[in-house]
């Protein structure tokens, strides 16, 4: 029996190879508790978002996040499959409770918040997430351009400084 960091390692590598249904095989062959500590979880999340597996995305990162909530990937996993799932009261909801630990720092929390924000209806508050976001990396700027979840506001974005 392999130990878990080399199952581990095997997924790792198998996802950036994009071969989900080898990493899948990986993760599944670690034994017990193994499989739901925080680093396995980050794993298997990132499998479910590539895979489109929005509700098994859906319960790893939510379980990633309250098992390690300092670590951004487990909010922004959880909120991006809700999303996925049509769910954006929640999804905005979920970022607004991660907002306190990463808002300092994680550009894409405000950059996600602009887009559940704009596709709920709520303009203004779109653009103060994404004025933020901008400011924190100037890059979501032009993503934000092609992001169809900020359609509504693309003619003000193309204007923003």
């Amino acid at each position: 029996m392999l130990p878990t960091r080399r199952h581990l390692k095997d997924a790792s590598g198998y996802l950036a190879l994009g071969m989900l249904a080898e990493a899948s095989d990986e993760l599944e062959a670690i034994d017990g508790e193994d499989r739901r500590s925080p680093g396995i979880l980050f794993v298997r999340s990132d499998l479910y978002m590539k895979a489109r597996q929005w509700d098994l995305l859906l319960a790893v990162s939510r379980e990633l996040a309250r098992k390690s909530p300092t670590h951004h990937e487990g909010w922004i996993g959880w909120a991006y499959a809700l999303r996925e799932l049509d769910r954006i009261e929640e999804a905005k909801a979920v970022l607004l409770e991660a907002e306190p630990i990463h808002g300092e720092k994680l550009a894409l929390l405000h950059y996600n918040l602009a887009c559940y924000t704009c596709l709920l209806g709520d303009l203004t508050a779109a653009k103060k997430w994404l004025s933020r976001a901008c400011k924190m990396d100037s890059h979501l700027k032009e993503a934000a351009l092609d992001d169809e979840d900020l359609k509504a506001m693309w003619d003000d974005i193309a204007a923003m400084k």
